[in-house]
């Protein structure tokens, strides 16, 4: 950076955002910070801003943070406090008033977007129902990433985080996925991943097109592209899987759209059942979309 420091960076990129600023000399605020996924060259200025001026960080693991701004440079950081799925209750209050009393406090996760299949939602949520300020410092998300890596359509898309190991709670979410058009984005850890891949293919089909995004952005990236049947004969030819997956599903195939002339016999047997044709065409294109006038004239023509 030619010898500048991160905070006359980051003045000169307020200037350039016409010297908007979420913080204030005298208010708080949250700052979700987006953390590297996995090469520390993805970090961005403005997260280094925060490490080294944040009044308090919270953090899933103190060890990596201290790595993290070992990595980034940044040789002075803010007071910490541990947040994690078993005491977020407790440090979104302690969050709550740190914001209240005018600090800057940058909440992180281990790695990605705090929040996304990571601790930080119940923080956000408390900060923002107290009215008080929430921003973010985007960064890398294994979500994205994986989605446009995938090749898949990006139009369009759902993320569904990890699913439940096993029971009836996994088998209702993937059954309520089986005709879900997006493209689907989900999290497995490598130890079930095998499995995973077979329920997708018995739900969604074996000739489903679909992607394994495994260590992404890390030395050992690797990117799986086939259909379900052949990925899952990938996982079982290699038992030794590791790292961080995010696996990319295509979306079911739209629905063909149906015809009039497809629907007429529904029309008529309603019409038998004693209902007015007008009543009946109109009931069947209501439940189909098909226009309702076409649906009229083609029993017409059927019937006569």
């Amino acid at each position: 950076m030619r010898g500048e420091t991160v905070s006359e960076t980051l003045e000169e990129l307020d200037q350039l955002d016409d010297g908007y600023s979420t913080e204030t000399a005298d208010g708080g605020v949250l700052v979700l910070g987006g953390t590297p996924i996995g090469n520390l060259g993805d970090a961005t200025d403005r997260l280094k801003h925060y490490l080294a001026t944040a009044d308090l960080i919270a953090v899933e693991d103190t060890r990596k943070l201290r790595t993290l701004a070992s990595g980034l440079g940044v040789k002075t950081i803010g007071r910490t406090i541990v947040n994690h799925d078993h005491n977020e209750s407790e440090r979104s209050a302690q969050i709550v008033e740190a914001v209240e009393s005018g600090k800057t406090v940058l909440l992180l996760s281990d790695a990605g977007m705090p929040t996304v299949s990571d601790p930080g939602y119940a923080a956000a949520q408390a900060v923002a129902d107290a009215d008080l300020p929430v921003t973010v410092a985007p960064g890398p998300s294994a979500v994205l990433s994986a989605l446009a890596v995938s090749g898949l359509p990006t139009g369009r898309f759902t993320f569904e985080g990890f699913l439940a190991r096993k029971g009836s709670d996994r088998t209702r979410r993937l059954a309520s996925l089986a005709n879900e058009e997006r493209t689907m984005v989900f999290y497995e850890s490598p130890h079930r991943l095998e499995a995973t891949l077979r329920d997708f293919a018995s739900t969604f089909g074996e000739e489903r097109c679909a992607v394994v995004c495994r260590e992404l952005t890390k030395l050992h990236e690797e990117i799986i592209r086939g259909t379900l049947a052949e990925l899952v004969q990938w996982a079982e030819n290699n038992e030794r899987i590791r790292g961080e997956i995010a696996v990319v599903v295509e979306g079911a195939p739209e629905p063909e759209a149906q015809s009039a002339d497809s629907l007429t016999d529904r029309v008529l047997a309603l019409v038998e059942e004693g209902m007015r044709l007008k009543a009946a065409a109109a009931q069947v294109a209501a439940e189909t979309g098909v226009s309702k006038r076409e649906l009229y004239e083609a029993t017409l023509a059927a019937r006569n």
